[in-house]
């Protein structure tokens, strides 16, 4: 497993493309590593490679597989030391920021503009002696139950990730997702139970999934929603599953579901201008989408394998800047969801191994 860092590293040395990703409780890692600086984009979903998508969609991304020299290892045992987090100290003007953000979204629910809306928010990290392959592995051991990923482009940025959502996975005219929502930090192993505002706020995903996919779908088939832990976090996860008719393509799926309400609101159209017009800043790749596309690679078939870029980061000029966000309904209480958003963010601050933080 050296050799296959130590190819990535020279690679990344070059300032060429590259990503790095391993699937939910699997040992293998993969790689693909583009052998030009072109900036290769999705234009119909036809394309093979892996893609990385931004909320908006205006980024379509793509290292392609036959522009690319892919790689692969099996993971090994290694040992990390993590620092405890601290009790986080923040800036009480972001804190406010982002109170005063929800009990807008409230308000607006309120005046039934809109059922729900995911908001969020960004927080900048001082990074010192940051080594990607390092962290890469810290996310591995920390998250095994998540999509993890390291994707880099030189005219685009370097990002990282530990993702516990799929947007879909198809092979064929079968596919599979799931609604995923609700989130509780987790304090006891064994025993987890929601506030009626969580159940709601799965309950309007998984409506929505299954009424759109009904659309594209021959059949679709649906499990009782069940807790499941990613890193320190419960979410409420529903798996959703099917056939697609015979002329649904795979675009048209991934337009159906992207954005989700787990990430973006219900209505969809209404949410998420409600977000471009009110969170101030410019999510790109947060909360967009990203994964096999089309590969044959790492499979007997061509498939898609796509996950929601969710616990995610961007490292740029020696800082990290991470990404948060809670789903708001008319339940929701400001400083309850500003505390959601805070033990979010300590996903990706425990693999960075720091103690102390500064919002912004």
């Amino acid at each position: 497993m050296n050799d296959f860092f130590s190819t990535i590293r020279k690679h990344q040395e070059q300032k060429l493309p590259f990503v790095i990703y391993s699937k939910p409780n699997s040992s293998s890692v993969f790689a693909l590593l583009q052998q030009d600086d072109t900036l290769y984009k999705v234009t119909d979903y036809s394309e093979k490679g892996f893609v990385f998508a931004s909320f908006d969609e205006k980024q379509l991304l793509l290292i392609p597989e036959n522009e690319s020299k892919i790689i692969s290892a099996e993971q090994t045992t290694g040992n990390f030391e993590f620092n405890e987090i601290e009790d986080p100290t923040f800036d009480s003007e972001a804190k406010i920021q982002y109170e005063t953000l929800v009990e807008k979204g409230i308000q607006a629910i309120k005046n039934e503009e809109f059922k729900k809306v995911v908001l969020s928010r960004s927080e900048i990290v001082d990074l010192t002696d940051f080594d990607f392959i390092v962290t890469f592995k810290r996310l591995i051991h920390l998250y095994p139950s998540t999509f993890t990923y390291c994707f880099s482009h030189p005219k685009i940025g370097f990002w990282m990730g530990a993702t516990p959502e799929q947007l879909l996975k198809a092979s064929g005219s079968v596919f599979e997702t799931t609604a995923l929502a609700g989130t509780q930090k987790a304090v006891s192993e064994e025993h987890i139970s929601w506030q009626q505002k969580e159940k709601d706020e799965q309950q309007y995903v998984t409506d929505f999934i299954i009424k759109r996919l009904r659309e594209v779908a021959s059949s679709v088939n649906v499990t009782e929603p069940y807790s499941i832990k990613a890193g320190s976090i419960w979410h409420i996860k529903t798996d959703i599953s099917g056939v697609l008719k015979e002329n649904s393509t795979l675009e048209e799926v991934i337009d159906t579901l992207h954005p989700t309400p787990a990430v973006c609101g219900l209505p969809k159209k209404k949410a998420k201008a409600f977000i471009i017009e009110n969170e101030n800043y410019d999510r790109t790749f947060y909360t967009g989408f990203l994964g096999e596309l089309n590969s044959s690679f790492a499979h007997k078939a061509a498939s898609s394998d796509l996950f929601v870029n969710l616990r995610s980061m961007q490292i740029k000029d020696n800082k990290a800047i991470l990404y948060m966000g809670c789903g708001i309904t008319k339940e929701s209480v400001p400083e309850k969801e500003w505390e959601e958003s805070v033990n979010k963010s300590m996903t990706m601050k425990r693999v960075l191994n720091i103690k102390k933080n500064n919002n912004c």
